[in-house]
């Protein structure tokens, strides 16, 4: 092998083998199976630097493959998440009895901090909303895509994802294929409802579709995900806003505008798609940080000298 060559990614039968349980059995998608792969090529890669074996793993040398990745620089959600590969293929061997034993029971995962991008006020979503222009043809698909994500809290995969009949325009409600190819079934305000209507009927077919995406650009074809991101900036900017705006700041502005409104955590959860309603509890630390800083700007006991 040249210099100029990379090596060839290290494989192993167990690991090949999980992740095709990961495609066919459970479904995943291959972005989060891609995902996986990576960091259990990282796992294999240290194994093979001290002439080890996954058969031979234990205890010990999970902990001493933990420090090898503190040492490398990762933060504690990119740990985490390469122990969460682990556990996961660990736990599928021990499963299907090719290992007697799970050496990452005892693993603990690293604290991950409570944190949440910038959440856009009202009047900021508002500002974006009315930035793109209506009398053209981007201008209504930027606006009518924006709108739903304010809406419906998409992900942006999920956004670029849709299809015109995924929109039921009779009861307001749109199917999303989400994570692991989940489909979960959101309402849509009459607002934004209206826009998917206008779009699909009016200017969609001025694109001259020729991929069955909802969101198309210039050649007809589906948006990709750093379209819909370079094509929010400019509104942002447009907004004279700036703060870091991303597709996935209007998701959780939208959970956090839904629980200020006094929605209930377990329906946010399935507006969200989270499979877990651990994912969705961090919109409550936003709340209580404001509820805070609401009750020490404003009880007259707060403002008095100690």
């Amino acid at each position: 092998m040249t210099a100029s060559q990379p090596a060839a990614p290290l494989s192993h039968p167990l690991v090949d083998q999980y992740l095709s349980h990961l495609l066919v059995t459970r479904g995943l998608a291959e972005n989060t199976i891609a995902s996986y792969e990576a960091d259990l090529q990282s796992f294999l890669l240290f194994l093979e630097e001290r002439n080890s074996s996954v058969e031979s793993v234990n205890d010990q040398a999970l902990f001493l493959y933990v420090m090898h990745l503190r040492r490398k620089g990762l933060n504690s959600r990119s740990l985490a998440r390469h122990l969460s590969a682990l556990r996961g293929f660990f736990g599928y061997c021990l499963e299907e009895r090719i290992l007697g034993e799970n050496p990452v029971q005892y693993l603990e995962n690293p604290k991950l901090p409570k944190t949440l991008p910038d959440v856009l006020s009202q009047n900021e979503v508002a500002a974006i909303l009315a930035a793109p222009d209506l009398r053209t043809k981007l201008g209504f698909r930027d606006r009518t895509m924006l709108e739903l994500l304010y809406a419906s809290g998409l992900r942006v995969s999920e956004l670029i994802a849709l299809t015109p009949i995924d929109f039921d325009a009779q009861t307001g409600l749109l199917r999303v294929f989400g994570k692991g190819a989940k489909e979960r079934i959101v309402p849509v305000h009459e607002a934004a409802a209206a826009f998917v209507d206008a779009y699909l009927r009016d200017w969609r077919p001025a694109f001259a579709p020729v991929q069955p995406h909802m969101f198309l650009n210039r050649s007809g074809k589906g948006l990709t995900r750093q379209a819909v991101w370079k094509n929010l900036q400019r509104y942002v900017l447009m907004a004279d806003i700036r703060k870091s705006v991303s597709p996935h700041t209007f998701r959780h502005s939208f959970a956090t505008h839904l629980l200020d409104g006094g929605a209930d955590l377990r329906t946010v959860q399935l507006l969200l798609g989270h499979a877990d309603i651990a994912a969705t509890e961090i919109y409550t630390h936003v709340q209580a940080d404001r509820l805070r800083q609401v009750h020490r700007q404003f009880h007259p006991r707060s403002r008095m000298p100690a």
